[in-house]
C-alpha cells in the first residue's frame, strides 16, 4: 500500500525543486511549466461563480467534495498565475477540509515566490490561498454532521452554493478592513 505525502512533504519537494535555480527568471519558467501541466477546468465552472476576486488575472477555481477530501481543478488567462494556482493545487488538492484549514503554506516564503511577484500577482496568490481555504471551511461545516449529501448536480449545487456564499464572506471581511 502506498503511502501519501503529507502537506509538508509536498511543500518540501516544492522547495527542493525551485532551490536548483538561483535565478528568478528560472523559477518563473518552471513556474510556467508547472501551470502547463495543471489539468484544467471543465469549460462549464469557467464562470463566474467560480471566479476569484483580487487577482489581476482571471482565476477560476472549482472545489469538488466527496464528503472526505476536497479537490480543486483551475484555469487563469495568464501563464504565471496558473502556475501559482497550479503549485496550491498540487499542496492542497486531495485533503479534508480540516488540513486544507490548518496548513502552513511555508514554500510560499521558502522559495520567495511572494518577495518575487508583483504586489497585484501577491495578492492574487493570497486570494486563491483565501478561497481554497473558505471552499475548505464551507465543506467542512457541511460534512461536520457526516457525509456531504446528494451527488451530481446536487452536490454541484452546494458547491456553487458554497462559492458564492463564501465569496460573499470574503467581501463583507474585505469591507472590514478597509474601514479600520
Amino acid at each position: 500500500m502506498n503511502r501519501r505525502m503529507t502537506i509538508n512533504e509536498i511543500q518540501d519537494n516544492i522547495i527542493e525543486e525551485f532551490s536548483v535555480f538561483d535565478d528568478w527568471m528560472d523559477k518563473y519558467n518552471l513556474l510556467i511549466e508547472m501551470g502547463k501541466e495543471l489539468s484544467l477546468i471543465d469549460p462549464k465552472f469557467k464562470v463566474k461563480d467560480y471566479l476569484i476576486e483580487g487577482c489581476q488575472s482571471k482565476v477560476w477555481l472549482y472545489p469538488h467534495y466527496d464528503g472526505k477530501e476536497v479537490t480543486f481543478t483551475a484555469d487563469s488567462d495568464a501563464i504565471i498565475t496558473r502556475g501559482i494556482v497550479a503549485l496550491l493545487i498540487k499542496v492542497l488538492s486531495g485533503r479534508t477540509p480540516e488540513e486544507i484549514i490548518q496548513a502552513d503554506l511555508y514554500f510560499i516564503d521558502k522559495i520567495g515566490l511572494k518577495q518575487n511577484l508583483s504586489p497585484t500577482r501577491s495578492n492574487g496568490l493570497l486570494s486563491m490561498l483565501r478561497q481554497m481555504k473558505l471552499y475548505a471551511m464551507a465543506f467542512g461545516a457541511q460534512g461536520s454532521g457526516g457525509r456531504a449529501q446528494g451527488t451530481g448536480h446536487r452536490a454541484q449545487g452546494e458547491e456553487r452554493h458554497a462559492a458564492s456564499g463564501m465569496r460573499h464572506a470574503a467581501k463583507d471581511e474585505e469591507r472590514g478592513r478597509q474601514r479600520d
